[in-house]
């Protein structure tokens, strides 16, 4: 056995120092890995050591999960030889490692992650030679809940109740627990004694998601009637929070009155005879228990909130009272409003119905009718306009002023408002035929209708008799406004005279209609006549054209007059062919150039 020398156990120590110091491994790990429910989740574990990130003498590699017992469970252990998955754990069937660590970091992959994975994970690494270290982190789980509803009470709440539940707010399948804000007014609540408060239930169903149900507590005052009510849903996921929000709702208040009020809810214009009037009654609170009566000045009292009244007239004119009676309270209000009726009478024409002038006389007429409101009066006659305003006057009087003269009176305000009359003036007169004295007529009819017009008053009588005097007694009369109309018969065997005769207390007057008959014989003889002179004409037209008579085709003529005893006539003919010159006399005798 050697001797060690001084120099050579201070070298040992040297090297044993060294060594010691590198022999050790380090793990580092995050604290927790967030992962959403149903997704996978990877944990890293990075180590290093003296040597590096591995030793030369092998390596083993351990990962762990904490039990609710604190205890932990081994699932994965892999050394230079072999890797293990650990049987009949949670995870079995759903982890995996990507390396054998050789890179100083190993992924632990949990496929299809479940609520119960929300536990301490431990990575255990032995450097043979090295030393060993281990890490743990913490899995986190989330799940976003389901999208909230929110729910009001369907009866209404008073503002004489205390504190209630006014509506309900409800969250379903969340992890963690999501959180519940109630708002009014986009405002956030915050509980107030005996004014407002909140009430939470949370429940776990099977699948280890929580449900969070809340209702809102609170004194309701007359302004939360139109106030706006929600919850706000606060949630995490993996590296943020979110947030979802309900619908907004109104709640139902009610609240007892502090006045009444009425009004006509229709017509909307005017009122006026025959309209249906509809009286509304109402206060400004809303309280169920509240009792309504209107009173009329004319008509029964109505124990309702609407009062219809059909065809109205100026007496329902007057005063009408809403009265409101709160049964909860005890208290009485009352409103009133003024209903004005408008009328307008029948129109009345003085001098009345039918009056009877004479000609060349004036004729003075006024038309008045009760109104509420102003009016407006024109006269027609046959539809036209012939004077406005309430009086009429007609001078120097003739057959054509007679007729019926209308008077309409109408209230500019209510269109619909009208009423006339009318007027009916005769004027005194001999008859007057208004067709001409003489008429004649033509025809082939074996019967032929004639009429006959008359003005005058008193209505004239009509007559038709032949120019024998015989009268015709199939004639007709009516009478029209201004006179009588007459319409007879007659057979016509023969030209005839007719004549109209009209008479009254004032004079006579006549016309004649002279009848002849026409014949289709001598017609058509005098056709035929007119066609054979045409033809003649045409045939002597044609005779001259072809013998040069007309038009020479020389385009030479040349006519001689001669001057004699015997007033003779001789035209000069010439010939292309020869210069012998042939006149002709009258008497058709030949006669040389030097007799002329």
């Amino acid at each position: 056995m050697g001797v060690w020398n001084a120099a050579s156990l201070l070298g040992l120590l040297a090297l044993l120092h060294t060594w010691g110091a590198r022999a050790y491994v380090e793990v580092n790990m995050e604290d927790k890995v967030e992962a959403v429910l149903g997704d996978p989740a990877q944990i890293a574990c990075i180590f290093t050591s003296g040597e590096g990130t591995g030793g030369s003498g092998g390596m083993v590699i351990k990962w762990y999960y904490v039990k609710s017992s604190g205890n932990s469970q081994l699932i994965y252990d892999q050394d230079t030889l072999q890797k293990t998955v650990q049987k009949n754990t949670p995870y079995t069937d759903r982890i995996t490692v990507n390396n054998t660590g050789t890179t100083g970091q190993v992924v632990l992959t949990i496929s299809d992650v479940k609520l119960s994975d929300e536990v301490d994970f431990i990575c255990h690494v032995q450097i043979i030679g090295e030393g060993t270290g281990e890490g743990r982190t913490k899995l986190r789980v989330f799940k976003a809940p389901d999208y909230p509803t929110i729910e009001g009470m369907e009866n209404g709440i008073s503002v004489n109740d205390e504190a209630k539940k006014i509506a309900s707010c409800k969250v379903k399948n969340g992890y963690p627990k999501p959180e519940v804000t109630w708002y009014k007014d986009n405002t956030p609540l915050r509980t107030t004694p005996d004014v407002l408060n909140f009430e939470y239930r949370t429940t776990t169903g099977s699948s280890g998601l929580y449900s969070v149900e809340s209702d809102l507590i609170m004194k309701v005052k007359k302004e939360d009637k139109d106030a706006v009510f929600y919850c706000e849903i606060r949630f995490f996921v993996p590296g943020a929070e979110k947030m979802f929000e309900t619908n907004r709702i109104n709640i139902t208040v009610y609240y007892p009155p502090t006045a009444a009020k009425m009004w006509v809810e229709s017509p909307k214009n005017k009122i006026k005879e025959d309209d249906t009037v509809e009286l509304h009654c109402a206060s400004n609170g809303n309280n169920p228990a509240q009792e309504f009566t209107i009173k009329t000045p004319n008509r029964s009292p109505s124990s309702a909130k609407i009062m219809v009244m059909k065809n109205v007239s100026r007496l329902d004119s007057g005063v009408y009272e809403c009265i409101v009676l709160e049964t909860e309270n005890f208290g009485e209000f009352s409103a009133n409003t003024t209903v004005f009726v408008n009328y307008l009478d029948d129109a009345i024409i003085e001098p009345k119905g039918t009056v009877l002038m004479e000609q060349n006389k004036e004729l003075k007429a006024s038309c008045n009718a009760l109104a509420s409101l102003n009016t407006k009066t024109t006269w027609l006659k046959n539809g036209k306009e012939v004077a406005k305003g309430h009086h009429l006057s007609l001078e120097d009087l003739t057959y054509d002023s007679a007729g019926t003269y209308v008077c309409v009176v109408t209230v500019p305000e209510i269109p619909e408002m009208q009423t006339s009359a009318s007027l009916q003036v005769h004027v005194q007169g001999p008859p007057k035929i208004l067709e001409k004295y003489f008429n004649e007529k033509e025809t082939t009819e074996k019967e032929l209708e004639l009429t006959c017009h008359v003005r005058g008053h008193p209505t004239p009588q009509i007559t038709w008799t032949t120019s024998e005097g015989k009268v015709i007694s199939s004639a007709s009369q009516t009478k029209t406004e201004v006179g009588a109309k007459s319409v007879v018969k007659v057979v016509v065997t023969s030209n005839m005279t007719i004549f109209c005769n009209s008479s009254n207390d004032f004079g006579t007057d006549s016309v004649m209609y002279n009848i002849k008959i026409r014949s289709n014989g001598v017609i058509i003889a005098v056709i035929i006549i007119c066609i054979l002179l045409l033809a003649i004409l045409g045939s002597v037209l044609y005779f001259l054209y072809k013998k040069g008579k007309i038009c020479n085709r020389s385009g030479k003529k040349d006519f001689t007059k001669e001057k004699s005893g015997k007033d003779k006539i001789v035209v000069e003919m010439k010939s292309d062919n020869t210069e012998e010159a042939i006149l002709l006399g009258v008497n058709g005798e030949k006669q040389l150039p030097s007799d002329q």
